[in-house]
């Protein structure tokens, strides 16, 4: 299928922005919020295989689409491989992998701009003791900076770089010519990222220190909830008590028909064979 031709930015463009402007991004998961974004000239989308489609890309507009890969679900290089050549099909720009450095190194290796993910990466989360902060230590940031390095050597165009202390991220995002998109890490790398979810407000759960929430979509969304409830439980009333269908709701036939229609299923007898010879 042919993808629409958008003025987006390419990971070149990217690339010569490090250092010279903080750059948006917004995890996103309907077409809604993708168009939204688009709209408010987000820079980069992050949007994950299960929902990434030509519509999802056709809303983003403007915007340069991460898809990721969801780990676990991808397992071998060949499925990364497969699923990356399709999400560049449908016009992904760049493809998120929290899978290991070989992984990367031969994605990279065939083309594809790979992202990796460093401090807090929740897949992984127990390595670093659960979800919490990664780099408060010298040791632990030290371990950061060099998972950062083995991304760049592994070809990498950029990583996450989730929940780790905004000096550390800045010292690093200074020595790297990754992309480093800050989800919670300060303002000394090259991306802000947060979920639209919480931009918006209708986050459920936990809430990460990082988001800042911008609406109250969450009020709104339980109202709408109440009210589709409350119509349906109308609609359900209706049927119980006959007061729907009312007459406005139905199909209308003349009299003169009806009643032939009703005086041929007098003469015509209980045979089915007999209506597949009949003309309409």
């Amino acid at each position: 299928m042919a993808v629409s031709k958008h003025k987006r930015m390419t990971v070149g463009d990217l690339r010569a922005l490090k250092g010279k402007r903080q750059l948006t991004m917004l995890f996103v998961e309907t077409l809604d919020e993708a168009a939204a974004a688009a709209a408010a000239g987000i820079d980069i989308l992050s949007i994950v295989e299960p929902v990434w489609s030509p519509q999802m890309r056709e809303a983003a507009g403007d915007c340069f689409v991460q898809v990721g890969l969801i780990y676990g679900q991808r397992c071998t290089y060949e499925d990364y491989l497969r699923a990356a050549h399709a999400g560049i099909m449908t016009g992904g720009d760049a493809f998120y992998c929290a899978g290991s450095l070989d992984t990367i190194a031969k994605l990279a290796a065939e083309g594809v701009p790979v992202v990796g993910h460093v401090g807090l990466i929740p897949a992984r989360a127990t390595w670093t003791g659960g979800f919490k902060a990664v780099g408060r230590t010298a040791a632990q940031a030290l371990s950061v900076y060099q998972h950062v390095k083995a991304l760049e050597a592994a070809g990498a165009v950029g990583a996450e770089i989730e929940v780790v202390p905004a000096r550390v991220a800045t010292e690093i995002s200074k020595r790297t010519s990754l992309i480093l998109m800050s989800m919670g890490a300060g303002s000394g790398c090259d991306a802000q990222y947060l979920f639209a979810e919480d931009v918006l407000g209708y986050t459920r759960g936990h809430k990460p220190r990082h988001a800042k929430v911008y609406r109250d979509f969450r009020t709104e969304l339980d109202r709408l909830q109440d009210e589709r409830i409350a119509a349906f439980k109308e609609f359900r009333a209706d049927v119980e008590s006959g007061a729907y269908p009312e007459e406005k709701h139905s199909v209308p036939i003349e009299d003169a028909e009806f009643e032939a229609f009703v005086k041929e299923l007098g003469t015509r007898g209980a045979d089915p064979r007999r209506f597949w010879n009949t003309p309409v």
